[in-house]
């Protein structure tokens, strides 16, 4: 047993799965970001371009809600709750989905960026091509050898 969990603490210690670790927590604080964004700001600017309605409500209701009167309190209680397709929730996932795959389509490009960039620096320049001068001294030098 005692192996095991030796096995398991070489495992869990090694770089990448703490590297793994920090990226599943930054992506879900990161998730939470784009879901604020989406609901807080995306969202009411749609309601109010489409007159007001209430976006993530806009469902497709395929059985009705069963109210009866409760004779206790004398109130409309709901016996049965609707069924309903909500798509307006799914189109806010998706609008989700957009924003986090467009910022990390940015960050990739930016990283990248800065890779080629790091690249080019550490790649030595090329020697300067030689002058007409030395191209016929060159030139020269190998007609007198094969003379010889």
């Amino acid at each position: 047993m005692k192996k095991f969990f030796e096995e398991f603490k070489a495992f869990a210690m090694r770089g990448n799965v703490i590297d793994l670790a920090v990226g599943v927590v930054i992506g879900g604080a990161f998730g939470k970001i784009t879901t604020s964004i989406v609901n807080d700001i995306i969202m009411p600017l749609i309601s109010m371009i489409t007159g007001g309605i209430d976006f993530t409500a806009w469902k497709w209701v395929l059985k009705e809600a069963v109210k009866e009167l409760d004779p206790a309190t004398n109130e409309m209680v709901e016996v049965l709750p609707e069924v309903a397709v909500n798509f307006g929730n799914t189109i806010a996932v998706f609008l989700d989905f957009i924003i986090i795959a467009f910022a990390v389509f940015c960050m990739i490009k930016a990283l990248n960026k800065l890779q080629r960039k790091k690249e080019e620096e550490a790649a030595p320049p090329a020697p300067p091509a030689p002058s007409n001068e030395e191209v016929l001294l060159t030139e020269i030098r190998d007609l007198l050898k094969e003379r010889k």
